[in-house]
This record gives structure tokens, sequence and C-alpha cells, in this order.
């Protein structure tokens, strides 16, 4: 049985460390309401623009001139994987979730005969895939230093994926990210983002003349050439924003648990501290009694 000082330093050590995940928890909601407001913002724009390039792909399919970024290369054999995660842990599983899907995605892939690639966004989920798939892992980007992303990061990733769209090393492109849907739900999301998804059978649910027709001006081309690069990097925004959102809802349960069990815990460290302080009492009063007794 452990002494009465291995008992009082234990406790001192798990009140130490519930006052750390309580202040870790106050300072995730904090955080958490400014990231929540900014990924419901972004979530319009983003939707709208997601219709407006599924209509356009749509009417463009088929066409040998429409842009690789809208309908793709044509083929279907290098599969990019972009996963989103955070760049520090104490979140539960959000984390190895996205690490979790990007793989078992990565699995599927490769079981159709598929190449991949991963390129992974934020330091947690860089570590999760090199020690499992780091043949795959091509690159990887951090924001740790940064108090909040902006959409100047989101640009630098859609920039790269643009070059190695353009330079024939992929085919096809994967968002893996934490979709924020509460404070203590975060929904592992996949979504291509080239080329364009069109949803199976809209065509036929979609009469031709009932569909959203474009007029370009100054022309197609000049629109497209910018319309495309620009929603490449507002999906990739939109995820950022969402995944940062539900890590500090993660991070915010999480440390709430955490004060919560270290709280038990130490009503059960200091349980056992009574009753081992009773006991050594009980057992000093009867040598006590016993040598009265004996020198009687």
């Amino acid at each position: 049985m452990p002494s009465l000082k291995d008992l009082r330093t234990r406790i001192n050590s798990v009140k130490s460390t519930q006052k750390i995940t309580s202040a870790m928890k106050m300072v995730a909601a904090s955080k958490l309401r400014r990231a929540q407001s900014q990924a419901e913002a972004a979530r319009p724009y983003a939707e709208r623009m997601e219709r407006v390039l599924v209509a356009l792909a749509q009417s463009v399919r088929g066409s040998p001139t429409a842009p690789r970024m809208l309908v793709g290369t044509g083929a279907d054999r290098v599969h990019l994987i972009v996963a989103v995660t955070g760049d520090r842990g104490l979140a539960g599983a959000f984390n190895s979730s996205i690490g979790r899907a990007a793989r078992n995605l990565a699995r599927r892939l490769e079981a159709e005969g598929k190449t991949v690639k991963i390129f992974a966004v934020g330091r947690k989920g860089r570590d999760l895939l090199r020690r499992e798939m780091a043949e795959a892992l091509i690159g990887d980007v951090s924001y740790a230093g940064k108090k909040r992303v902006e959409f100047s990061d989101a640009e630098e990733i859609a920039q790269r994926i643009t070059a190695m769209l353009a330079a024939g090393e992929i085919d096809v492109a994967t968002l893996v990210y934490n979709r924020f849907h509460s404070v203590i739900s975060q929904i592992v999301t996949e979504t291509q983002l080239i080329p364009v998804p069109v949803p199976e059978g809209a065509e036929q649910a979609e009469p031709p003349a009932s569909r959203a027709m474009y007029e370009f001006e100054p022309d197609e081309e000049t629109i497209l050439a910018r319309l495309l690069p620009q929603n490449l990097a507002i999906q990739i925004y939109r995820a950022l924003l969402e995944s940062s959102a539900g890590f500090y809802g993660a991070q915010m349960t999480a440390m709430d648990n955490a004060t919560r069990n270290a709280g038990d815990m130490i009503k059960r460290l200091t349980l056992n501290y009574n009753r081992a302080r009773q006991a050594n009492i009980t057992k000093e009063l009867i040598e006590i009694i016993s040598g009265a007794e004996a020198a009687v």
C-alpha cells in the first residue's frame, strides 16, 4: 500500500494536471467561438460556388476544350489525397479519425490498381501518415506558428495542386477533413476537388430547359481561368476553417472530460489517503495502549 507521502504527492500532481486541463478547456472554448463563426460564414459562398461549378461541368462534359481542372485529365490512374488535420493533439480522436479515413481511402484505391499520393495539412496528420504510408506521402504543410489560418494559406495549397495537375502528376484530387457539426461532433468528409464531381443521374433528373444557363463576359476561357483556381482555393479554405472549428470543439470536449476524470481521481486518492491515515492513527493508538498495559 502506498505511503501517506506518496498519496499526498499523487494528489498534488493530479490537482496540477486538473488546473492545466481546465485552463486548456477555457482557451479552446474562447477560440472555438471565433473558428465556428468563420466556418459558418464560409459555407454559403463555398456551397454556391460548388453548385455553379457542377452546372458548368455538366454543360461542358465531353468537350475536348474543357479545362482539366473542371473535367479532369480523362484518366483515373493517379489520385491525390489531401488530408487535413490539426497541428496539436489533446483533442480525442479528431486527428486519428482523419488519418484512418485517409489510409482506408488510399488502401481502397490501391486495391483497384490506382497510384496514390498523399499531401498532409497539419503536423499530426503528417506524423500519422508518415508512420504507415511514408512511400505515398509527397509533401506536408503546418500552421503551428500561426494564430489563425488565412485564405492565402489555402491559395498556396491550391497552387501546388494546380501545378501537379498541369504537370500531369495527378488525375484526381480528393480532400479529407473533419466538418464541424457541433461541439461534440465532427463528421469525417471526403470531397472530390478535381474533376468537379457531377451527381449521378443529375442530367436525367433535371431537364435541359430547366438547367441554369451561364453567359460569360468577356469570354468563357478568361472567366474559367480565373474561376476554377479560385474555387479550388475556396473549397480548401472552407475545409481548413471547418477543421479548425472541429479541432477546438474536440479539444474542449476532451479537456472537459479530462478535468472531470481528474476530479474523480482526486476524490478516490483522498479517500485512500484518509483511510491510510486513519489506519496509521489506529495502529499508533494500539501500540500506545499496549505499551501502557505492559508497563502496569
